[in-house]
């Protein structure tokens, strides 16, 4: 179940998906932040990234050739979750100088902050397009 083969494939894609939420965060900064305040601004790339998140994940188990089980793509979406949290916390913090609190406030939903969406779609995304595949 966690072959090298399967472990580079997810550690693999992830990488990808990183450079895709880049990318997504580049356009949010130099295209809705004309127009619209911080926070819409932010609910609009988080809803973006949702759907990269989804049509990446479908191209991928679509067109790699790897044949998950159920319980891979499971695991796949747990080991992405858990990568992009501790890459968002230990990043956010360490390289980026974000402070723990304004890296916690981003997953408080009370105050419209959407981030709590993308951990959440990346972990059950794969376990849902596996099943539509």
């Amino acid at each position: 179940m966690l072959s090298a083969k399967f472990l580079a494939f997810v550690f693999g894609s992830w990488l990808i998906l990183m450079v895709l939420a880049i990318v997504n965060a580049g356009i949010r900064e130099g295209f809705y932040s004309g127009f619209m305040d911080e926070l819409a601004a932010h609910q609009a790339s988080t809803v973006t990234l949702m759907v990269i998140i989804v049509l990446f994940t479908f191209l991928l188990l679509r067109l790699s050739g790897m044949e998950l089980s159920a319980e891979q793509a499971v695991v796949m979406g747990v080991l992405w979750t858990l990568t992009t949290v501790a890459f968002e916390f230990l990043a956010g913090h360490y390289v980026f100088g974000n402070s723990w609190d304004a890296l916690l406030a981003e997953y408080d939903i009370l105050e419209g902050r959407l981030w709590l969406l993308i951990p959440a779609t990346t972990l059950i995304a794969p376990y849902l397009i596996h099943r539509l595949l």
